[in-house]
Formats: C-alpha cells, sequence, structure tokens
C-alpha cells in the first residue's frame, strides 16, 4: 500500500511538473556583450605611477626622465603628477620638460 501510495505521488509530481515546465515563461535571452570600451592612457595629468605602470607611456617617461621609478623618494611622489612634484625638483622637471612628455603621450595612439 506504501509503494502504490508512493508511485502515485511520484507521478502525479512528475505530470504537475511537466505541465508547470510547459506553461512558464522562457527565459529571456542573455544581453549582448557591451563593445569593448576604449582604453585611453595615462596623461601629463595622471599620476606619475600610472605613466610607470603603463608600458606605453613609461617608454615616454623614460625618454625624458630615465629610471626615474628608481629615485630614492619615489614611494613617496608616485601619486603625484610631474606639474605637482616639479616644485620639489630643485629645477629638474621644469614646465618645457611637462610640455614635451605632454606633447609624446598626446602622439601616441590609442589602444
Amino acid at each position: 500500500m506504501l509503494k502504490t501510495l508512493f508511485a502515485a505521488t511520484a507521478a502525479t509530481l512528475l505530470i504537475a511538473g511537466a505541465a508547470s515546465a510547459q506553461t512558464a515563461p522562457a527565459p529571456a535571452p542573455a544581453p549582448a556583450p557591451a563593445p569593448a570600451a576604449h582604453v585611453a592612457h595615462p596623461t601629463i595629468e595622471s599620476p606619475i605611477e600610472a605613466l610607470i605602470n603603463d608600458p606605453v607611456t613609461n617608454a615616454v617617461v623614460q625618454k625624458h626622465l630615465p629610471g626615474v621609478e628608481k629615485h630614492p623618494a619615489y614611494s613617496q611622489f608616485k601619486g603625484m603628477t610631474f606639474r605637482q612634484v616639479a616644485p620639489y625638483s630643485e629645477g629638474h622637471i621644469t614646465d618645457e620638460l611637462i610640455a614635451a612628455i605632454d606633447a609624446d603621450l598626446k602622439a601616441l595612439p590609442a589602444h
């Protein structure tokens, strides 16, 4: 008797499940992936660390200030821009140098 009751209950559940599966709305299709966002290179207004961490802009920095990331105080000024560091650079970072770095950065192709 218990087997019969169990079999009847299981059959009822299967039929009910099949019926509800047929009437359930189909899930919405997944949205199309967004196009890849254009990632711009850091600019002269970016922190020095961002310029150093981007291989393309690092080449520009190295052209004008080779080894700046090895400076003993790098950890103290890496979060600053070249314009912010200039007053503390004892004349090493001039407006002309900043303009030259900026021009080279602006000439880089987008990636």
